[in-house]
């Protein structure tokens, strides 16, 4: 049976795989930064769920420890754990966009990295590292959430160059909308760490807090991901990267058409 760690399981994405998974008779580890969390995957019958915060290294070793110990392999590791901070660059202060990285890319790194031994050791293994369609184009006014994944997509694409002839497969998930409380966990960040009043887009970020921005084109449901992330544990040699929703198709298929100048006039109608 094949045996995932997956991280950010609390909601959305995560959640809905782990689910997914466990129907697919794949034997699915989550994990959730939050106790109450972890207590919510348990009654949903993840017996072995664990507590996990992606930017605490000792947790990190904790749960591949004991996932070893239970399984003696861990097949795949789904790097899904991540937020998404608003905000336009100026109102973005150096320790908010720190904040944006701490787990979207250094707790990332810090399982990427504390998994490759395992994975060395056993002679296989896929880590999948949950990017997004804005790791390919983006989107104003998500500057930190567009440089975290563009980060993500250079931490990737060498780790691949580098796992070159093993059998050690990185594999990148270009996501689009999905349904989610992602979009709710951003309005909050918007809330916390963005001076609304007192910017120069402020009418925007009014726009989005009453929700009178249009609604998101191509939006699919997180069963879309898992659906993917199932395809990739099936493969014996997975593609190295995945595009998932109309919106990632469209975004890389112009992103390679266009000019800068182009690419730049339609990123705006969509932001």
């Amino acid at each position: 049976m094949t045996t995932i760690v997956i991280t950010g399981c609390s909601t959305g994405i995560g959640l809905e795989t782990a689910k997914y998974l466990k129907d697919k008779f794949v034997k699915v580890y989550p994990t959730a930064r939050d106790l109450k969390d972890v207590e919510m995957l348990q009654s949903l019958g993840f017996e072995d769920a664990m507590q996990l915060d992606v930017r605490k290294a000792d947790e990190i070793k904790a749960v591949i420890e004991a996932v070893l110990e239970k399984e003696g392999k861990i097949d795949v590791w789904f790097n899904n754990a991540g937020f998404g901070q608003p905000g336009a660059i100026e109102d973005i202060r150096t320790e908010v966009l720190r904040e944006q990285f701490e787990t979207n890319v250094l707790g990332l790194h810090e399982c990427t990295r504390q998994i490759i031994p395992v994975m060395r050791k056993q002679g296989y293994g896929k880590i999948i590292q949950h990017s997004s369609v804005l790791g390919i184009a983006s989107l104003f006014g998500r500057g930190a959430y567009n440089a975290s994944k563009y980060a993500v997509e250079g931490l990737t694409d060498t780790l691949r160059l580098e796992l070159k002839g093993t059998e050690i497969y990185p594999v990148l998930l270009n996501t689009g909308p999905i349904s989610s409380h992602f979009r709710e966990t951003a309005v909050n960040k918007l809330k916390e760490n963005v001076d609304v009043e007192h910017s120069v887009f402020s009418q925007k970020y009014l726009q989005s807090l009453n929700g009178t921005k249009k609604s998101v084109p191509f939006n699919e449901e997180a069963v879309s991901v898992a659906k993917v992330v199932h395809t990739i544990l099936l493969a014996e040699k997975p593609k190295p990267r995945y595009y998932i929703t109309k919106a990632t198709y469209l975004l890389g298929y112009l992103k390679r058409l266009l000019s800068t100048s182009a690419l730049d006039r339609v990123l705006l109608k969509i932001g």
